[in-house]
């Protein structure tokens, strides 16, 4: 039985550009819906179910961050990606604040922007699955009970784990084997992007890190400038 194809919704106010885009995501089996502004991107966004959007971020009328906003209120799940051609850090933070799951900044390539929407869409099905009825996770030797935030290692007696660490461990373990973004997990579990965040990040990392050390084969690697990567050696 065929696939039913993956809905997306593409808000970008160069109208060339947004109908090539368009083509090449037709091509590769997604049913695009084209939008050339925020306004008309939010009335095409409440008129039908997408499995995910992407935004431009200058747009006239309203921008891709108020639209990403409006989205999230009307639904929080769909994964949504912002194609800027502002790189500048705050702007990335605002980005992930109004509700980004990805960034691209233009000029790209097409098959970067595919290989992304791939990925997200995976992670957002693993997701799903570990929200609704999945609180359990592998971890090389160790398993995580995310609803009873107990983390135990070969049946041994769990630790139990406080609830940032549960969160960011649960985090990076929805990303095992990619890159969790810095700014993500801030933005989801410490609600704000600052020095003070980011160094109590650090902390909860090295204290994830003792309880890990159990295990030659799980590991977390900082990626300088990036994130973190839960690396588990299958």
């Amino acid at each position: 039985m065929e696939k039913a194809q993956k809905k997306i919704l593409l808000v970008e106010d160069d109208a060339n550009f947004g109908a090539v885009l368009k083509d090449y995501l037709i091509l590769n089996d997604y049913d695009v819906t084209l939008a050339k502004n925020g306004m008309e991107g939010f009335e095409k966004f409440k008129k039908d179910n997408y499995h995910l959007c992407v935004l431009d971020v200058m747009m006239p009328y309203k921008d891709g961050f108020t639209l990403a906003r409006e989205i999230r209120e009307k639904n929080a799940e769909v994964p949504i990606i912002f194609l800027t051609a502002k790189a500048m850090k705050e702007d990335v933070i605002k980005g992930y604040k109004a509700g980004a799951d990805d960034y691209l900044n233009k000029p790209f390539d097409s098959e970067v922007l595919l290989m992304k929407i791939k990925a997200i869409m995976a992670r957002k099905v693993k997701d799903s699955v570990a929200d609704s009825a999945v609180f359990e996770f592998k971890i090389g030797g160790f398993t995580l009970n995310s609803k009873l935030r107990m983390l135990s290692y070969n049946g041994e007696k769990p630790v139990k784990l406080s609830p940032k660490e549960n969160q960011l461990l649960r985090l990076l373990a929805l990303h095992e084997n990619d890159l969790m973004p810095r700014e993500l997990a801030l933005t989801k579990i410490w609600r704000d992007d600052n020095y003070f965040t980011s160094r109590s990040m650090d902390v909860y990392i090295a204290k994830l890190r003792k309880y890990l050390k159990l295990d030659p084969k799980v590991e977390i690697l900082n990626i300088h400038g990036e994130g973190f990567r839960l690396v588990v050696d299958k």
